[in-house]
């Protein structure tokens, strides 16, 4: 079994409630038994602590001498206004709850944490409560960190949240607690996002329809959460199932569906004459989904750093193929402002993109939007790039070729070796017989 999980125990469950919470509710006496969800997230286990923080020290290593400087070179972050900083390359997975006020955010996470009814609970009442940003981390003690801490200290992923102005981080806050969940473990960094509705007052309204505009393109990482569902009879709850599905239709375009969890997250026991052991199963179901997010967590960041460099490289390609049609298109007597807008505005024209299909294996479902390289030479004068020929010296060589290294040799290399290192064991699915073992997003089966 430690086997299974070696590699888990420096990772922090960061916990974050985009709304307000949750609803009064006729609270009953009988608590429900909550051994399952040590056993499923295996928080008893040991982990190889060094291990993981020398593949996080190699993967760092890798994107600051490969990717990084591509990076600076071809200003990517002005294109996609996304840095990635050493704060995000070592930080924990990060798990988003989102959804309405008062469909049981707050008591979902008390319940997970074992919160309820102590000082240290998140508020929960009938009006929306807590209506900030709140983050829920790993400490040695308890207390509250103000949002412009969190921004202001670089060892952490929230850096960033500085380009939304103080307003934003005066609504931010951070609540560090010593809890083994927390201590083995927004929207562009969540490892998982839990969508969470009450199905007693299902409402797919404009708000929900701006916020899965957000989520395009993390479809695999959301998964929807009908909480309160023992308020609900067995054929009323398949009908608000349905009803949801159809709602959110329109709003998720993938040929799969994101997975539904139906349950009650809170810790008092289930009401009666309802699908106990449904709800039982569905919850554990959940429990594993969180700890495949524990466990994988080296194997995602990994990926993801890799998916990073291949956007990166993509990028660099594309300018260089803009830098080498403007400097053929310009004579002693050409205007280069007219050059240059003819260039922007009609790049089917020069076959950039094309060139780049025909010359390198970029996937054309891989390119990114004609429009946005407007943009960014609009603030960004093409004359101020150099080719990508001219991006070598002699002691570091060429930034492509160093990119390409990583993308194709360095970071599978690294990916590999996490992998070898993992044991088969046997799964708390196994052990509880949930049944259902979620998808690594990452691997191909």
């Amino acid at each position: 079994m430690k086997g299974l999980v070696s590699v888990c125990c420096f990772v922090s469950l960061l916990l974050l409630q985009a709304t307000g919470e949750d609803e009064a509710e006729d609270v009953p006496s009988a608590l429900r038994d909550k051994s399952h969800i040590e056993e499923t997230l295996r928080l008893a286990t040991d982990d190889k602590a060094g291990d993981y923080t020398a593949a996080l020290q190699r993967l760092r290593k890798i994107y600051h001498s490969a990717i990084k400087p591509m990076e600076q070179a071809y200003k990517y972050n002005e294109l996609r206004q996304h840095e990635i900083s050493d704060g995000e390359i070592t930080s924990k997975p990060m798990v988003l709850f989102l959804g309405p006020w008062s469909v049981g955010k707050s008591s979902m996470i008390n319940y997970l944490l074992g919160l309820q009814d102590s000082p240290y609970q998140l508020y929960t009442g009938a009006e929306p409560t807590t209506s900030e940003f709140t983050v829920i981390m790993h400490g040695e003690k308890i207390r509250s960190v103000e949002g412009i801490v969190m921004a202001a200290d670089s060892s952490r992923s929230f850096s960033p949240l500085e380009k939304f102005g103080q307003t934003f981080l005066e609504k931010l806050i951070g609540i560090e607690m010593p809890h083994k969940l927390l201590e083995r473990w927004f929207i562009d960094r969540a490892d998982l996002i839990f969508v969470v509705f009450d199905p007693t007052k299902l409402d797919v309204g404009l708000e929900l329809e701006m916020l899965f505009r957000q989520l395009k393109g993390r479809e695999s990482q959301i998964r929807i959460i009908l909480n309160k569902a023992d308020n609900l009879a067995t054929q009323d709850l398949m009908r608000v199932y349905g009803a949801l599905f159809w709602s959110l239709a329109p709003l998720i375009n993938v040929t799969e569906p994101p997975r539904v969890y139906v349950s009650s997250f809170w810790p008092y026991d289930y009401a009666p004459d309802t699908s106990r052991e449904l709800f039982k199963r569905e919850e554990i179901s959940l429990l594993e989904d969180l700890n495949q997010v524990i466990e994988n967590r080296l194997e995602n960041k990994i990926a993801f750093i890799r998916q990073h460099g291949i956007r990166v490289r993509i990028h660099a390609l594309l300018v260089d193929r803009y830098v080498q049609t403007f400097n053929e298109k310009m004579s002693f007597f050409s205007d280069p402002e007219l050059v240059f807008k003819e260039i922007v505005d009609e790049p089917d024209k020069f076959y950039i993109f094309k060139s780049i299909l025909a010359k390198t294996n970029v996937s054309k479902f891989d390119l990114p939007n004609r429009d946005a390289y407007r943009d960014f030479f609009g603030i960004n004068p093409i004359n101020h790039f150099k080719p990508l020929s001219a991006q070598c010296s002699y002691m570091g060589g060429c930034l492509l070729a160093k990119i390409e290294k990583a993308i194709t040799d360095e970071l599978p290399a690294l990916l590999s070796s996490i992998n070898s290192d993992k044991q088969p064991g046997l799964s708390s699915c196994e052990v509880t017989g949930c049944g259902e073992k979620p998808k690594n997003r990452y691997r191909k089966n």
